[in-house]
């Protein structure tokens, strides 16, 4: 049986279902994600704004606040290639090199923090298309790595809501970042990228 990522038979998934293996003992795919969307509410909500450095570990405590109440491996990456409809993520052998190399390359632009809006927008969308990619966990890595980027643009000093774009429009502009065509994803962040933080 496919699992949602397409990768047959994952050894993350309980056999014979593409239902994730989880600490809640759910073997209902609609029971855990119920769940595991209830919990990580909860648990983004307890996750709060840090300064710089927003490197890989940064990235990977997010994931394992969100998501150690379901699964064991929370914050650790993925030990599977996986693929999602015609989308392939990273191979799961690259995905460190190619996380650190674009968090390596946020660091040296200074974290974003010197540019005005027009410049942030294009260059907050171009990372997270690339970061997506690369897709570092077997689940959840919309939620942690929207996080992360919560913290990357409060820092640059400007507000930050993802109310502004349905889901369609958000997976089609992260399709398409996919072959480096980011000029949804930079409409996307036009619109969630708001007015600057008053002091």
């Amino acid at each position: 049986m496919l699992d949602k990522y397409g990768t047959g038979q994952d050894p993350y998934c309980y056999p014979g279902t593409s239902v994730l293996r989880n600490s809640l003992g759910f073997t209902s795919d609609r029971l855990l994600t119920q769940a595991e969307r209830a919990l990580s509410e909860v648990a983004a909500s307890s996750i709060e704004f840090a300064p710089p450095p927003y490197d890989f570990p940064y990235l990977k405590n997010i994931h394992f606040r969100l998501f150690s109440d379901v699964y064991e491996w929370a914050g650790e990456l993925r030990s599977v290639d996986i693929s999602k409809g015609g989308t392939h993520f990273c191979t799961a052998s690259r995905i460190e090199p190619e996380a650190q190399k674009l968090l390596s390359a946020l660091a040296k632009a200074d974290w974003f923090q010197n540019l005005n809006r027009d410049a942030l927008v294009p260059a907050i969308a171009e990372l997270f298309g690339d970061l997506n990619v690369v897709h570092p966990f077997r689940d959840g890595n919309g939620r942690a790595q929207r996080i992360l980027f919560e913290h990357i643009i409060v820092n640059a000093g400007y507000e930050i809501s993802w109310w502004e774009v349905d889901i369609q429009e958000w997976t089609q502009a992260n399709i398409d970042a996919v072959v480096c065509d980011y000029a949804a994803l930079t409409k996307v962040f036009e619109k969630c990228i708001g007015r600057p933080i008053s002091n």
